[in-house]
């Protein structure tokens, strides 16, 4: 059985729901607490195993680049100040795991970041994990899907439920429940909205992909609005073998890439926060009086 320690995270877009913000920061880079969101996603990657991660980005991302790599000023400004926690921290960072980053090429669409990295995929199995929505979850999504993906060898797939007015903006499975929390996928549908919906799984988070996948990406046709659309490369590779969905135990999805969605995300995390979640709790039971 492969063992999986590819991880990529397209990380190129704008961010236009952020603008200015993100004129000159990644929406990736948006910060939760202290750390980004693409930081949570890298380490939920290192903590399943996985240790070769590809960002894949643009030229105005590149405080994403420096972000995970070493800053030998910074260290020493912090060793010289006695400031041996932050040290520690910072370090840590750029040794999460070995960090390649590629330029996207290719026509606009979701599916060009996997294209743009095909020499880092090889012949392997990987991951996909989009940089700016996770699903918090424990033990984690990707351990979760790992371990499907483990007994079927087979393309796997994060799912949760959703309310039927969320059909409209998300991609929802065509499923056959096989057991507890798994499914065999048939198909994505994307947005279909209430009538359309084959189910009320959402298929977002992880994609766990098969390196048969490449050919049909090779020569995949442009879909709905002239993009190259991953999902459609997916459902293609979907009617060649068996896909599998996971419904995440435990799971919270959060989509950071939307303003209120980023907000109430921060909020859910300070709440938690063992240092200010205390102080966070008395100060908005006194807001919302």
């Amino acid at each position: 059985m492969p063992k999986i320690s590819k991880a990529i995270i397209p990380a190129a877009g704008i961010g236009s729901r952020f603008l200015p913000w993100t004129k000159s920061v990644p929406k990736e880079m948006l910060p939760i607490i202290d750390k980004p969101v693409i930081q949570y996603i890298v380490e939920e990657c290192v903590q399943a195993g996985i240790d070769q991660i590809a960002i894949i980005t643009d030229s105005k991302k590149r405080a994403i680049d420096d972000y995970f790599d070493n800053d030998p000023s910074l260290e020493y400004q912090l060793e010289k100040a006695g400031k041996l926690k932050e040290l520690e921290e910072i370090r840590k960072i750029s040794n999460l795991a070995d960090f390649v980053y590629i330029r996207q090429k290719g026509p606009y669409g979701n599916a060009t970041p996997v294209v743009s990295a095909k020499r880092f995929i090889g012949n392997d199995p990987f991951v996909v994990l989009w940089g700016d929505q996770f699903i918090w979850a424990n033990p984690s999504r990707l351990k979760q899907c790992l371990e499907v993906f483990e007994r079927f060898n087979a393309p796997t797939f994060s799912a949760l439920p959703v309310e039927d007015y969320q059909k409209k903006s998300v991609g929802i499975g065509k499923t056959v429940k096989l057991e507890d929390n798994i499914y065999k996928l048939e198909e994505i549908v994307e947005k279909p909205g209430i009538d359309k919906a084959p189910s009320n799984l959402m298929i977002s988070g992880v994609y766990i992909l098969t390196p048969d996948i490449g050919p049909i990406l090779e020569n995949l046709k442009p879909g709905k609005d002239g993009e190259y659309w991953l999902v459609d490369a997916i459902n293609l590779l979907l009617k060649q073998r068996e896909g599998y969905a996971v419904e995440i135990k435990n799971g919270k999805y959060y989509d950071t890439g939307r303003k209120l969605e980023y907000h109430k995300t921060v909020v859910d995390f300070m709440l938690e926060d063992p240092e200010i979640g205390k102080e966070m709790k008395i100060y908005m039971q006194e807001k919302l009086k």
